[in-house]
């Protein structure tokens, strides 16, 4: 069947460049055709640099601007917890997660969660992708592999829908993207006698230093092997995209997890999924490249806007709640980590300040004088506060889409 497309086809593929090949295989009784991608990087013909020359130049330099704009807070840690968790979130709604911002951060304030299925979804991706980045930090942990995908992987899908299809390991059954059967599948991943094997070159090709081909490309190329070599049961895109965030950091593009690319990747849903099946079908590297380059910019100006806001917000409320005349060191000890526990109770306050019921109470109660905290439940007793502009802002600035609260 001839390919077409709603998004414009790279000069490049109007030659076809043959990606992988089919393998006959039988599936539930049905004969399809598996792809069995190609190893990296392209050839035949190789990438034309021409394509993402210019686009990669872009984006390296919205990289380096987002890194240069940590200094604008007074914690890293707060635009790490802030980006971190938008990234989960929105790689976890790609997958059809129901959970808000607001849940996210109500669940791990142990306050009342409705959607406590899909929040832990979110919270297992922070595990892994905190699994992940420690690992590559630490001098005793696991290297960029196979071994650590399946690691994260594992933390990934345990106890949470999914648990029960081999989390950790890599398949050992054919499974299909689209369609109810295998026969009107939209693609159909390599069967699983031959996933080792390509997960094997695509590990050979992580730790290629020397590669004249620039270190955010090759991320493309990575993530989209991955996607098409769809080592596991469920979560290939979470993992998938989870590798983008690892490698940014790995490969010195950030000194920290400050983008949150899946935001993007969201608000062009379609085009993020036909781009990946326009290098299996016809061979366009350039097309998904160009769109991943672009994705990469965009998200990192995205984040940048929302630093400079985020930043503004808090030295605005810093002066308030300084100059207030009931302001205690309690008080401000808990404004100071507001941007890490936007949602709270008393009981939370106390439990991380390490201070009495009344203590806590009467620091948040300050807060609620000078506007900063919101009390959100409407109780007379067991109250909930929220420090409702700062999770407005990070829901605004959700990489081109709405992150619902």
């Amino acid at each position: 069947m001839p390919f077409t497309s709603a998004y414009p086809v790279s000069e490049a593929a109007t030659m076809i460049r043959t990606t992988g090949s089919y393998v006959n295989t039988t599936v539930v009784g049905e004969a399809i055709q598996a792809f069995v991608p190609h190893g990296l990087p392209p050839a035949d013909p190789a990438l034309d640099p021409n394509c993402y020359l210019e686009a990669n130049r872009r984006a390296e330099v919205a990289l380096a601007r987002l890194s240069g704009m940590t200094g604008l807070v007074a914690s890293s840690e707060w635009l790490i917890y802030s980006a971190v968790r938008r990234e989960a979130l929105l790689t976890s709604q790609l997958e059809g997660t129901q959970a808000t911002l607001t849940d996210v951060f109500d669940g791990e304030a142990g306050l009342a969660v409705a959607n406590a299925d899909d929040v832990e979804e979110v919270t297992n991706y922070l595990r892994a992708f905190r699994f992940a980045r420690d690992e590559l930090r630490s001098d005793r942990g696991l290297p960029l592999s196979i071994r650590l995908l399946t690691d994260a992987h594992r933390l990934l899908m345990t106890g949470v829908r999914g648990a029960a299809r081999n989390p950790g390991g890599v398949r050992c059954s054919q499974n299909w993207i689209g369609g109810s059967r295998p026969a009107t599948a939209r693609f159909i991943p390599p069967p699983p006698h031959l996933v080792p094997q390509a997960l094997h070159a695509l590990e050979n090709y992580l730790p290629q230093d020397a590669s004249e081909i620039p270190p955010l490309v090759r991320i493309a190329l990575v993530h989209a092997q991955f996607e098409t070599i769809h080592p596991f049961l469920d979560g290939n895109g979470r993992i998938g995209r989870l590798l983008i965030a690892v490698l940014l950091e790995a490969w010195k593009l950030l000194p920290e997890p400050l983008l949150y690319v899946s935001g993007y990747l969201k608000s062009h849903q379609l085009e993020y999924y036909e781009r990946l099946n326009a290098i299996r079908v016809r061979g366009d590297w350039e097309g998904w490249v160009t769109f991943f380059l672009e994705a990469v910019e965009a998200a990192a100006e995205d984040a940048q806007h929302s630093i400079v806001r985020v930043a503004a917000l808090i030295a605005e409320d810093r002066k308030r709640v300084l100059s207030c005349a009931t302001t205690t060191l309690t008080a401000f000890r808990l404004f100071e980590l507001l941007p890490t526990m936007p949602r709270l109770s008393v009981d939370h306050a106390r439990a991380v300040l390490g201070v009495s019921f009344p203590t806590a109470a009467k620091a948040i109660e300050t807060l609620q004088q000078v506007n900063v905290l919101v009390e959100t439940s409407g109780r007379a007793r067991n109250q909930n506060y929220s420090y409702s502009q700062y999770i407005a802002l990070l829901r605004d600035d959700g990489g081109g889409i709405q992150v619902r609260t």
